[in-house]
C-alpha cells in the first residue's frame, strides 16, 4: 500500500495539466462571443458525447471500430508470430525472406485502401485486411528476434528429449520468448486502432472514424471532437489494460519494456 501511494500521486499530477489545459478552454470560450465551425467548448464537446453515448450512435461505431481492429490483429498478431518463429529459427530462411520483407513491410497500410476497395468493396472485410497487413509486421519482427535470441542450450536440451517442432515450438521457443511477444502484441494493439480508424476517415462508411467525417461535414465540431476524445480514451483502456496483464504476467522484468 505504501508503494502503490506514491505511484498514485504521481498519476493525478499528470493529470494536472491536461485538466488545466480543458478548464482554461473552457473560459476562453465563454469569454469569445462567436461561435466556430472548427473548434467548440469542453462543455459542449462533453455535452454532444453524452448525448452520443445514451442514444447509442457512439456505442455502435464504437463497436464497429473495435471489430474491424481486433479481428484485423488476431489475423495479423496469427501470422506474425509463425512467421517470426519460423525465420528465428531457421538462418537460411531468415537470409531468404529478408529482401522481401524489408520491400513489403514499408507500404503504407492506407496505400492499399483502392487494392482492398477492389477485391473486398466496402465493409468489414476491406478494413480487416488492412488492419491484418498492418499488424504482421511488429510481431513477426520481435518474434523472429525474441527466438534467434533464445540460448541455444534450451534447444539443444530440446533435442535431447527427442521434442518435435511443434512441441519444441510450444514447450521452449514460446514460453522463452513470450515476454518480448507479448511487447509486440502490445505495440500491433495500438496500430490496430490507429489504422482501423484511418480507414473508417478515408474510405469505410463505418465506425467512428466515419462518425468523425460525418460530424465535420455537417459543421458538428462539438461531436466531432467528443468522437476524438473518446478514441483517445479508448487507446488508453486498452494500453492501461495490456500494460497491467504484463506485469501481471511476467512481473518487474516486463517494466522497463512496457515503457514506450
Amino acid at each position: 500500500m505504501s508503494e502503490a501511494a506514491p505511484a498514485l500521486r504521481s498519476g493525478w499530477r499528470g493529470a494536472v495539466i491536461p485538466v488545466g489545459a480543458v478548464v482554461l478552454a473552457q473560459l476562453l470560450a465563454l469569454a469569445s462571443p462567436q461561435q466556430s465551425d472548427i473548434l467548440a467548448a469542453p462543455l459542449d464537446i462533453f455535452l454532444a458525447g453524452a448525448g452520443g453515448l445514451f442514444d447509442g450512435t457512439i456505442v455502435a461505431a464504437t463497436g464497429q471500430t473495435l471489430i474491424a481492429a481486433l479481428a484485423g490483429l488476431a489475423i495479423g498478431v496469427g501470422v506474425g508470430l509463425i512467421f517470426g518463429i519460423l525465420l528465428g529459427l531457421s538462418g537460411v530462411l531468415d537470409r531468404l525472406m529478408t529482401f522481401s520483407i524489408e520491400t513489403v513491410r514499408p507500404v503504407p497500410s492506407a496505400a492499399l485502401i483502392p487494392v482492398s476497395l477492389l477485391v473486398f468493396g466496402f465493409g468489414f472485410r476491406m478494413e480487416i485486411a488492412i488492419v491484418a497487413f498492418s499488424t504482421i509486421w511488429p510481431v513477426l519482427i520481435l518474434s523472429r528476434a525474441a527466438v534467434a535470441g533464445i540460448e541455444h542450450r534450451l534447444l539443444e536440451v530440446s533435442r535431447v528429449l527427442g521434442f518435435g517442432l511443434v512441441e519444441r515450438v510450444w514447450k521452449i521457443i514460446i514460453p522463452a520468448a513470450l515476454p518480448r511477444i507479448f511487447v509486440a502484441f502490445r505495440l500491433a494493439t495500438g496500430i490496430a486502432l490507429i489504422v482501423a480508424v484511418t480507414v473508417e476517415v478515408t474510405a469505410n462508411p463505418l465506425g467512428l472514424g466515419h462518425g468523425m467525417m460525418a460530424a465535420q461535414q455537417s459543421l458538428n465540431p462539438a461531436l466531432m471532437l467528443a468522437l476524438l476524445v473518446w478514441l483517445g480514451l479508448i487507446g488508453w483502456a486498452l494500453n492501461a489494460v495490456l500494460l497491467w496483464a504484463q506485469r501481471t504476467l511476467f512481473g518487474p522484468a516486463a517494466i522497463a519494456e512496457a515503457r514506450p
